[in-house]
This record gives C-alpha cells, sequence and structure tokens, in this order.
C-alpha cells in the first residue's frame, strides 16, 4: 500500500508539474515559434523582448496596481467583517459566514456576468462611461474579501478574549487596546489573508475578462496573444509569473508554519 500511495502521488505531481517545467524550459528554446517542440538552443531573448514590449509592460502595471489596491481595501475590510462577525451570537455568525462563503463556491463566469451587468447599468446612469480600472478593483476586492475573512477568523478564536477586557480595565480605550492587544495576535492572519488577496487578484482572469471594459490586464492579454500568433514571450511570461506566485505561497507557507510552532511553544510554557 506504502509503494502504491508513493506511486499515485508521484504521478499526480508529475501531471501538476510535468507541463509548468515544459514551459519553463522552452521559454529559453531559441526559435521564432512557441508551439515549436524542438530545443533548438538556449537564449535569452524572449525575456528580452518580454521587458522591451511596452503593450505587456502596461498590462503588468495595470495588474500590480489593481492587485495592490485590492489587497489593501480587502484586507482592511475583511479584517473589520472579521472582528465583527467573531463578535457575533452563534445564529447570526452563521448566516454571517454563509454570506461570507457564498462568493467562494459561487460560479466565477456567474459572479463576473452579474457584476458586469451591474457595473453597466450604474455606468450608464453615471453618463455612459466605461468599465475599467475602478470596475476590476471593486471586481478583485469582491471576491478576494471572503478570504481574508477567513485568514483572520482563526487568529481572533484563538486568542484568548479576556486580553482585551483586561486591557481595558488597565485604562486602555477601547481603540487603543485593539491596536496594542488584538491587531498583534491576529497579525498573522491578516498578513496571510494580504498575500493571498494579492495572488488571487494577479491570477484572475475570469471576472476580470468580463469586467475589465477598456483596461487590459496581464491574463487578458496573455489571452489575447494565444487568440493571434503564439509568440514564445508567452513561454517567457508565464515563467515570470509562475516564480511570483510560487515565492507567494512559499512565504504563506512559512508565516503558516512558523506561526504553527509559535503556537506550540507557547501551549507548552502554559502547560
Amino acid at each position: 500500500m506504502k509503494l502504491l500511495s508513493k506511486i499515485y502521488t508521484a504521478l499526480i505531481f508529475l501531471f501538476l508539474y510535468a507541463p509548468i517545467f515544459v514551459l519553463i524550459v522552452f521559454s529559453f528554446n531559441d526559435t521564432e515559434t512557441s508551439s515549436r517542440t524542438v530545443f533548438s538552443g538556449f537564449t535569452l531573448r524572449w525575456y528580452e523582448r518580454l521587458f522591451q514590449d511596452r503593450y505587456i509592460l502596461e498590462a503588468l502595471l495595470n495588474t500590480l496596481i489593481i492587485a495592490v489596491v485590492a489587497a489593501l481595501v480587502s484586507t482592511f475590510l475583511g479584517t473589520l467583517a472579521a472582528v465583527g462577525i467573531n463578535s457575533m451570537k452563534r445564529l447570526p455568525r452563521k448566516i454571517m459566514m454563509n454570506i461570507t462563503n457564498f462568493p467562494m463556491v459561487n460560479p466565477e463566469i456567474v459572479t463576473g456576468v452579474s457584476m458586469m451587468l451591474l457595473f453597466v447599468a450604474a455606468t450608464r446612469a453615471m453618463g455612459d462611461r466605461d468599465l475599467g480600472m475602478v470596475s476590476l478593483i471593486i471586481a478583485h476586492v469582491t471576491f478576494c474579501l471572503p478570504y481574508v475573512i477567513l485568514s483572520v477568523l482563526p487568529k481572533l478564536r484563538q486568542m484568548n478574549p479576556n486580553l482585551y477586557e483586561a486591557a481595558q480595565d488597565l485604562g486602555c480605550p477601547p481603540i487603543r487596546a485593539f491596536f496594542k492587544v488584538v491587531l498583534p495576535e491576529i497579525m498573522p492572519g491578516i498578513v496571510t489573508g494580504m498575500i493571498m488577496a494579492f495572488t488571487l487578484s494577479i491570477d484572475d482572469f475570469v471576472i476580470s475578462y468580463f469586467t475589465s471594459g477598456t483596461t487590459q490586464t496581464l491574463p487578458i492579454y496573455i489571452y489575447s496573444m494565444t487568440r493571434k500568433r503564439i509568440s514564445p514571450e508567452i513561454n517567457a511570461l508565464s515563467t515570470v509569473l509562475f516564480l511570483c506566485i510560487l515565492v507567494l505561497l512559499i512565504i504563506i507557507n512559512v508565516r503558516q508554519a512558523q506561526d504553527e510552532r509559535r503556537q506550540k511553544k507557547a501551549e507548552k510554557e502554559r502547560g
């Protein structure tokens, strides 16, 4: 059984990561056609062309601006929402958690189409303005918000609820007590939620496609490139995106491992 489980795990990793490995290798392939499967030589010119392409750099800048703003806004709103949900009674908390989880399980195409219709109606009411950066940021905040809430809530539940009250008993005002006592305790969850929101925003295509209007993000630009002549720049661009997301995921996992070690250490000290 152990041998079969190892073979099964190896096959899963092979099917998941073999295509990505091939893509990374062929991003250094010295050929003009991305679909060619023969490695004809090592080159870095596709990366040079990638960072010289004005349209790609504009799409990258739009993507980073949207991701940073959406991550910051969703982190702020999600933290406040998590604190409010944590202080609710059992039944209202369950209702709010179901509402919070709905955008996560709802198909992205349904979310994208519904948001597009909402934004089109709103822009017509405001004078036939085009969809663009603002609609993208609102859409990204909407689907990133539940992930931030679900990252912060466990930290609030792990925290000793008497600490906040003790700080107030010692003369600390409520707002200052929150920043001095509660915020440091839940900061790992806030950072994790912000990184997840940033990663999801960079990676999103479906919702962005329906709500982008005249603004192009990097996933949309890659999709438009694949509809024309496929350039090897796509391999280089996909490699850069994969490495960026990989670094962020490593940071998340390292932080979670550190938090678990700190929690175990604190439990041992209490015991």
